[in-house]
């Protein structure tokens, strides 16, 4: 009967250390960004604007050309940490939202622009703003990771989890002993 206590015990304690280990998430593509957040950082300025306006295209921490494409004005290249700006089409449907894509050494973000339902323009959709692109400019959130890990873990965080883990386990196993020794007397 002990035997059968510290067999189920040992596996439910393996069982739980190998599902708290983590795991390297593969894509479609074969690339590890199972995530769809690419590796660079862009934006569009603004996000609502009128047919025939003028959007900023910002892109950082690309180390090459980046290009930007979407249904609602002609393919842009921006050179790296730069912005460029861009003319929606007059023709573009009012009420709609195109997607932009973002393209960088074969990474791909997209970004949503709306675009407005008002007859006539507002003031916040004729305002160019000026986008300083920064070394510092956050990459998104990494939702799996709760957006704190920015390049995965290092060996010695990973040392430092599996020995916590290891530890806990073996004082459950231990607990468990000693419990079971206890109940003999």
């Amino acid at each position: 009967m002990g035997a059968i206590r510290i067999a189920s015990t040992a596996l439910l304690g393996a069982a739980a250390l190998s599902l708290s280990m983590p795991t390297a998430a593969t894509a479609a593509d074969g690339s590890s960004n199972a995530t769809n957040i690419p590796p660079f950082g862009f934006s569009v300025t603004p996000s609502v604007i009128v047919p025939g306006g003028q959007v900023t295209l910002n892109v950082t921490n690309c180390p090459a050309n980046a290009t930007v494409s979407s249904g609602v004005f002609d393919t842009v290249t921006i050179p790296p940490e730069s912005s460029r700006n861009a003319t929606v089409d007059s023709t573009a449907k009012r009420g709609a939202a195109y997607t932009v894509t973002f393209t960088c050494n074969n990474a791909r973000g997209t970004a949503q622009l709306t675009i407005a339902g008002a007859a006539t323009p507002t003031t916040s959709s004729t305002v160019r703003p000026t986008v300083q692109p920064s070394a510092t400019s956050p990459l998104g959130v990494r939702g799996g990771l709760g957006g704190s890990v920015k390049d995965g873990l290092s060996p010695a965080e990973m040392t430092v989890g599996t020995t916590l883990i290891a530890t806990s386990a073996v004082g459950f196993v231990y607990f468990l002993r000693r419990r079971w020794l206890d109940r003999r007397h």
